[in-house]
């Protein structure tokens, strides 16, 4: 009698060990999203004191419109990373649509709606091509998208010859959705945010979402749990890939004039946002809202900068000292919480 009333309480053990491990991995990364919006708020306070016009109404303005595209691709890239793996041609696929698309409207009198359409269309092209060699080729993520990176580049200047689209040659409409506003916020931040929304929605929500974060926490236990890896990595290469065209085709929409370089050395930017954002770069945990803070960080950094008239090196040298900050703090977050769980589990 005294046996089978000690054994049930051994299997309770488990669940509870790991609703801990969860509740302490997400309250180290809700800190993480709470103390870059912290520091985020600092730099913009001690910028504005420094220099009053950077709150002004223009100031704000050109702060959105310069973080919207570099949150839509850190979206995207958070995707890719949650699987542990990376994305470096994202870049390379914002310059070849933005002249694709500034190719395709030269001249002509297509609409906002076409313009959008291509440019996720040749970023999923190249997504599926990435997604396909890194999950059915089984290629390393690194080597497929750093060279994908100088394919396409390599591809652009070919097409591109010297060329430049000029914003005289983009038909209004276009040209509208990269200036215009509603009640004062400008187009662009919004198709950021809706986008940022529906990412996170998506991740949090659907089982599709959450198997991203079980393969970036245990491949081999997602396929135990009959997760489809490769169709699930797959899938986040054509968004990321999609993402970023698009966000080449409101690049186009925002600077009207483009050339075959146009984003190009983004790639480190994108990785530092997504990182300093709390999506750690072994997979498995973060969010794209961080990502998002990360990238509005990265970007009010450039901007508060340029007012204090500092050379725009230390912006490059500022986003690279974060990216390794940002991994440090992830090893030794990880390591800690290793070493606490083993102990919970051995008591």
């Amino acid at each position: 009698m005294s046996v089978t009333v000690e054994k049930p309480g051994k299997p309770a053990a488990a669940p509870k060990t790991a609703r801990s491990a969860r509740s302490l991995v997400d309250a180290v990364f809700r800190a993480r999203e709470i103390s870059i919006a912290g520091a985020l708020l600092l730099l913009v306070l001690f910028t504005w004191i420094a220099e009053p016009r950077f709150l002004g109404g223009q100031g704000i303005k050109d702060l959105l419109l310069n973080a919207a595209i570099l949150v839509l691709l850190a979206v995207g890239q958070s995707v890719v990373v949650i699987t542990r793996n990376i994305d470096l041609s994202v870049g390379s696929v914002v310059g070849l649509s933005a002249f694709a698309c500034g190719k395709f409207v030269s001249g002509t009198d297509h609409g906002v709606l076409t313009v959008l359409l291509l440019g996720l269309l040749v970023g999923a092209g190249c997504g599926i091509v990435s997604g396909a060699l890194v999950s059915f080729g089984r290629v390393p993520a690194l080597v497929v998208t750093l060279g994908m990176l100088y394919i396409i580049q390599g591809v652009d200047y070919w097409w591109a010859q010297g060329e430049q689209i000029n914003a005289a040659d983009v038909p209004q409409p276009v040209l509208d959705l990269g200036s215009g506003s509603v009640l004062g916020i400008p187009y662009l931040p919004l198709i950021a945010f809706a986008v940022l929304a529906g990412t996170a929605y998506v991740l949090r929500t659907y089982r599709s979402g959450r198997e991203l974060y079980a393969i970036g926490s245990s491949p081999e236990a997602a396929r135990l749990a009959g997760v489809p890896i490769r169709r699930r990595v797959l899938g986040a290469y054509l968004f990321s890939g999609a993402v970023s065209g698009f966000a080449g085709a409101l690049w186009l929409a925002r600077f009207g004039t483009v050339v075959a370089d146009n984003a190009h050395g983004w790639e480190l930017t994108v990785v530092s946002a997504v990182v300093v954002g709390g999506v750690a770069i072994v997979g498995g945990t973060g969010t794209v809202w961080g990502a998002a803070l990360g990238a509005l960080l990265l970007t009010t950094i450039g901007s508060a900068l340029a007012v204090l008239k500092v050379d725009s090196f230390w912006q490059d040298a500022i986003a690279g000292a974060l990216l390794l900050a940002a991994i440090s703090v992830d090893r030794i977050v990880r390591v800690r919480m290793t070493r606490a769980l083993r102990k919970r589990s051995a008591r």
